[in-house]
Order: structure tokens, then sequence, then C-alpha cells
């Protein structure tokens, strides 16, 4: 007792130099924590820039916190990714007098057991949107910190911002901090060591599972991805990262690095402007870069939709608890078929293009944006199943799973926001489109490597013989279709269509779009006005802009 009373005089009157006690013994030198979270790097780090600045002694922390490890939107994969992340963090602070300190402890708990060994005065980390249990952890800690006389300095980490009301003047603010000066890594930290062997997943009772084609972790790692993207990989973007196979090789594949923060947010929109700038200055000069052009232009845009849909759940913690429009939610009465969500997972629906993802996103935690809204399109409104369940599936199967753009975008590819369009994805059209020849499909659904290209998407078509030949007896080797898709999915959107237009579900969609609705058409209607436009056009009634999880 007595000596956390010392800890907490120490810390409220700034003792920043030894303590000298009746034995002439060293009792306390405070320090400054930097805790790292979703923010594994350390250029733009504003936390760790800060604690340097103070002069005292710093403790890089990093937790591995039994309390989310029991979150049902957590899988091993992503526990692993960060531990991976954070030993080349490691690295990078040991190259400047640093070291990672990674305690399994939920952050109460390690921070008061620092504040005994050490003293601490102050604790800096960067603002995170994560859903509710995240929230109420930090309270925790504010509240511990005022307790026991720390301080705690919490730094802003994107666009997105903290205590809106609505979203009127939302995308200024945004603009002008992704707009700042991007903050170098210091040099010479006063680090303290850590000699302590980290946790492992074993530790927390977890098994690793080892997925395909993972990206090298790390912030250097994701500098290179960046500039193969920037400067080589990332002309044909635009039209390139809707499928699974041309979006791994042009889209940038970043979004396992921001989701833990190997870059920051605002660093990736900063080198993508410096590479619109050239290439405008290359247009000018004669240079043929449009295509370049609309693809960083592109991606800029989708870089500004990744902190509107975070902003969402910053202002509504328990999207992956309750819909946006509960009301609808309700009166759609979908309900969880044990069946049909079984083979939704599993990859087993007898739809072959569908099954080609779901089983590639297993091996891989990663595809394109457009199978992701494919995926829940199919969930919510082809096998009517509920949105928590099978976006709790998909939250523990993506590397990068991102709480604030995952519920946003559930909510949007369902149907139960009530402002956003009705976007339900036909199977087939999007197999087609994406994989003609059923090479996908036969790399991910192997029972179908024998059917030929016109029966690839549609096996059930085949007769007994070419089943036979094939080697692929539908029913027996390859399931038959769990519904047919085309008439369950129009008979889904339908019902979604006549329970939304009832009036007090299209009030309490109102209220939706009045909390988190881009004010993007109110802009253009604004302008249009200041114009001298008589024509007036309508509000809209609803929401639009991109329609996936990973905006990469």
């Amino acid at each position: 007792m007595y000596r956390k009373i010392l800890n907490a005089a120490f810390t409220r009157f700034h003792l920043e130099h030894a303590f000298i006690g009746p034995c002439d013994a060293l009792v306390a030198v405070a320090i400054d924590v930097v805790w790292f979270k979703r923010d594994l790097r350390i250029r733009d780090h504003a936390p760790l820039l800060a604690a340097a600045a103070s002069g005292r002694p710093i403790l890089c922390l990093m937790l591995l916190e039994p309390l989310r490890i029991k979150q049902p939107d957590v899988d091993a994969i992503h526990l692993q990714w960060e531990l991976d992340v954070a030993e080349r963090l490691d690295r990078d602070l040991r190259r400047r007098g640093g070291a990672l300190h990674v305690l399994y402890a939920d952050a109460v708990e390690a921070l008061s057991s620092l504040h005994d060994k050490h003293v601490v005065h102050t604790v800096h980390a960067h603002e995170e949107t994560g859903v509710q249990w995240s929230y109420d952890r930090d309270k925790a800690v504010v509240s511990w910190c005022a307790e026991n006389g720390v301080a705690f300095v919490e730094h802003p980490n994107n666009g997105v911002i903290r205590r809106l009301q609505d979203r009127d003047g939302w995308k200024d603010a945004r603009d002008a901090r992704i707009a700042a000066p991007l903050l170098e890594a210091p040099f010479g930290l006063q680090g303290i060591p850590c000699d302590e062997p980290w946790p492992t997943l074993a530790d927390a009772g977890l098994e690793a599972r080892v997925l395909q084609d993972r990206p090298e972790p790390g912030e250097v790692a994701a500098l290179a991805l960046a500039n193969s993207f920037l400067e080589e990989r990332g002309e044909p973007y635009r039209w390139a990262m809707s499928g699974p196979v041309s979006a791994a090789l042009h889209a940038s594949r970043l979004a396992p690095h921001l989701s833990v923060g190997s870059l920051s947010i605002r660093r990736v929109d900063a080198m993508a402007k410096a590479r619109l700038d050239a290439l405008r200055r290359q247009r000018a000069a004669g240079g043929s870069v449009d295509g370049w052009i609309r693809s960083i232009s592109a991606f800029r845009s989708r870089l500004a939709w990744h902190d509107h849909f975070i902003q969402k759940l910053e202002m509504q913690t328990d999207l992956d608890l309750v819909a946006q429009n509960p009301l609808l939610d309700e009166r759609l009465e979908r309900r969880l078929d044990q069946e049909r969500f079984v083979a939704w997972c599993e990859g087993r629906t007898g739809w072959p293009y569908f099954d080609a993802c779901m089983r590639h996103l297993r091996a891989t935690g990663w595809t394109s944006f457009r199978m992701r809204a494919m995926m829940m399109a199919a969930a919510a409104y082809t096998l009517d199943l509920p949105w928590r369940e099978t976006g709790l599936h998909l939250a523990r199967s993506f590397l990068d799973y991102e709480p604030g753009i995952h519920w946003s975008q559930i909510g949007m590819q369902t149907g139960t926001t009530g402002i956003n369009s009705v976007r339900a994805y036909s199977v087939l059209k999007q197999g087609l489109d994406h994989d003609l020849e059923g090479h996908f499909i036969r790399t991910w659904v192997p029972e179908l490597a024998k059917v030929p290209a016109p029966f690839i998407h549609e096996p059930w078509t085949m007769s007994e013989t070419m089943q036979a030949e094939a080697g692929c007896t539908v029913g027996v080797d390859y399931p038959i279709p769990i519904v047919d898709e085309a008439e369950a999915r129009q008979a889904g959107v339908a019902k979604v269509h006549a329970v939304r237009v009832q009036p007090d579900v299209k009030a309490v969609s109102a209220a939706v779009y009045t909390l988190h609705g881009s004010r993007a058409k109110a802009r253009a209607r604004a302008s249009h006005r200041s114009a001298g436009s008589s024509a007036q056009p309508p509000r809209p009634a609803k929401e639009s802009g991109p329609v996936q999880q990973t905006l990469f």
C-alpha cells in the first residue's frame, strides 16, 4: 500500500528524478509507457514521438489480451499476424534504443504491474476504434490512470473523429487531419530493455493456423508493397480489383497492414498523392498515363471511404451486436438454418464459383472486394441467414479484419441499414465475369477439376454420362445446389424492399442517415445551388459508396 501511495505521488507531482529513501536505495524513476495496439510501426507514430520528447525512459508495450481472445470475432490468424508484425517492430525499436515488451495480460492488470515495478508517469496511446469491449477496456484504463495519478494521453491515428454527433463537417475535418505533415521515427530512445520471452498462441490456449500466400509482415515490407502497387502493379486497379485472381496481382493488398497499423492511413495517402502529382506532371509533359491517374485517384477515394466506414463504429459502438436499423432487421425474420449456414461457411453450396471463393478465403485469409460482397449477399438474400452469425464467420476468416469497415459493410450488404442500395449479386454472373473458363473453380474445388468449361459453372446440367466422364457425380462428389440461387435471391430482394418501405421502418432509416450517412451528395447539392441552378435535386434517400469490406 505504501508503495502505491508513493507511486501516485511521484506521478502526480511529476517527480522524474530518483527518490532516495532512508536506506539510500533507489526507489523509482518515473517512466512513460507507449501502448501499441493496432499501430505496430515506428513512422507516423505520435505516441512514440511524444514519449521520446518527454526525456523519461520509455517502455514500449503490446498486450496479448485474454479478454480480447475470448471475443467471437477473433481468430488465431489475427493474433499470429500481430505477433509476427510485432517482431519486426521490436527490431526497428531496438535499432533506435528501444524494445517491445509483450505481455499476456488484460490492460489494467498489465499497467498496474508495470506501475508497481517502475512508476508510470504517462501512458501514450493512439485512439482505437473497435467494438464495444475495446471501448469498455479503454474506459477502464482511463479510470485506473486517474485513480493512480497517471496521465493518459490518446493521439489521433487516422481520419476518424472522436465525439461527433453527426456527419456534418466530417469530411473537411478528416481531410485536414490526413493532410497534416507526416511524423518521422525518433532516434535515441531511452528504452527499457526487455529480456523476457514473449507469450505465444499456445500460452493463450490457441493453435496457430498457417495461411497460404500470407503477406510479409512489418513496416518495411508494407512500404515495399505500397511502392510496388503505386509504381508497378496498380495501373489496372480500377477494373482488376473485383476478381480474386486479378485483384491478387493488381490491388494494393495493403489491408492486412492497415488493420494492424504497419502503415498509417496518412502515410499511404501521402504516398498515393505524391505518385498522383508526379503522374499529372508526366501527363502535362505529354505522357500517356491516364489509366494510372484514374486508378490512383480511385485508390485515394477508397482511402477516404476507409475512414468513413470506421467513423460509423466510432459513433455507434455496438454495430457488431445491433443492426443499424433494428426494426428492419427484426421484420426480415432471418433465422439461422444450420444446414445452410454450414454449407455457406465451408463452400459446399453447390454453386461452384461461390464455393471456390469461400474455400480460397479459408486457405488464404483474403479475397477481393466484390467476392466479399457476394458472400454476404448470398448469405442474406439467397439463404435468408442472419447477419451477425455470418458476419462473425467472415470476421474470423479475414486476415485484414477491421471492425469498423467490417460491421459497417455487413449492414450494407445484408440490407439492414435502410439507407444503402440493395445489392444482391448473382453468383453465376460473378463467376462468368471473373472466371469464365473455370480455372479458379478447378483450383479450389478439385471435385470439379475435369468438368468441361461449358458446364463448370452449372455442373448439374451435365448428363449422367458426362458426369461419369468428368469423375464427378453431382449429389455425390459435389453437392446439388442448396437452393435455386436466382429464384431464392429474387425472393430475398423482394422481401427487403417490402419491409424497408413501411413507414415506421423508413422513419428509423432517416435517423440512420442522419447519424451515419455520407454527406457527399448533400455537398454536391450545395455546390449545385451555389452555381445558381434553378433545378433543386431531391435529398438522397440512400447512401452510395464502395461495396466491400476491404477497400484495397
